[in-house]
This record gives structure tokens, sequence and C-alpha cells, in this order.
């Protein structure tokens, strides 16, 4: 996210990285370091803080602000979805989802999570990137059903691998919710 200011020919670009777990895919260090430049705001859940200490942390349940958005931290967890040793992919307390506000305007970024609890009870977004792929996070179907829950105005899919995008479609079918499916995984020889 870039924000610019342009004064007498000067520019003073911002950047907001937002992290939302201590996964290698969800944690870059050497993009943290790449975007980290003089304005740069790295705002991450506390665990992250240990390996990025120059973020901010935002522990579930807080809110800061940054420029004129809002942020408010979202707790992203798995309820049923458990590693071979019995223990959550993602246990609750550690990894974030934002909901981030703009304008009037309400974008829910759900990171890795299940439809908990938290997720179900949001209101007003207006639009929501919702994640699905198994076994960390959720099937389409899942997804769908806790998209049905928080209702937002436009949802989008990410974070679903090789999953068909059309299940989740189907199940939104006639809700009200538009689905926007973007091509986040381009096909080789694409």
């Amino acid at each position: 996210m870039c924000h610019v200011y342009c004064r007498h020919h000067e520019v003073l670009c911002r950047f907001l990285l937002l992290i939302t777990d201590v996964h290698g895919d969800h944690m870059n260090a050497a993009m943290v370091t790449r975007f980290s430049k003089p304005g740069a705001v790295v705002i991450a859940p506390p665990a992250v803080v240990q390996t990025i200490a120059a973020a901010k942390p935002l522990a579930n349940g807080q809110s800061t602000t940054w420029e004129k958005w809002t942020i408010e931290a979202v707790p992203a967890y798995n309820i049923t979805h458990m590693n071979p040793q019995g223990q959550p992919f993602h246990v609750k307390g550690r990894g974030n989802g934002y909901v981030m506000t703009f304008g009037g305007k309400r974008f829910y970024f759900s990171g890795d999570t299940e439809g908990v609890p938290e997720m179900r009870a949001l209101q007003n977004i207006d639009v929501a990137f919702v994640c699905m792929i198994l076994p960390y996070t959720m099937t389409p179907e899942e997804a769908a059903e806790a998209a049905l829950a928080f209702k937002p105005k436009v949802v989008i899919p990410y974070h679903y691998g090789s999953y068909n995008v059309a299940v989740f479609i189907g199940k939104l079918a006639g809700s009200g919710i538009e689905v926007r499916p973007l091509n986040w995984y381009r096909q080789s020889g694409s």
C-alpha cells in the first residue's frame, strides 16, 4: 500500500505492511527489509515482532490508526483443522486478520483462519478477502458458510491454491454477496 504526497516536486511514499502470522508465506523478513524505507510502518501480531523487531505489535482485538485508516486485529485461528500431533495449525491469539476502514468503507483480510466466531460476528464489511485451503484454513464450502454468516457486500477468495473456486461461488449464488474471483495462481504458460 503506498500513499504519495507531492509538494514542490518532493515525493514521499509511505508504505503500510500488515503481517498476519509467523508462517513463511505470511512473514517474509527479506520483503519487510526491502520495503522498510523511511516512512514505512509494519503492523503485526506480537508473535511476529519476535522476528521482525521493527513491527508495531497489534494483538487480537486491538486497533490502531495509520494515516486516515483504522486497523482492527481480528483473531485468525483453527478450531477443527489440526496438524498430525493434534494441535491447531494456527493457535488462537497468535495470528491476525484485519479490518481496515477508510472513508466509511470496511475491508476485511482474513489471514489464515477458519470461520471462527470473531469472523462470523463482523458487521458492515464492504469487501472481504477470505482464505480457503486445507489442511490449514477452510474448504470452499466452509469459507462460503463463513461469508454467509457476516455477509460482506463483496467477497474475494484467496489462498486457495488448486481448489476449484466454482464450489465457493456456487455456495454463495443467490445470497446477495458479490463474488469476485481473481486469478491469483497463474498456470504455467499463461
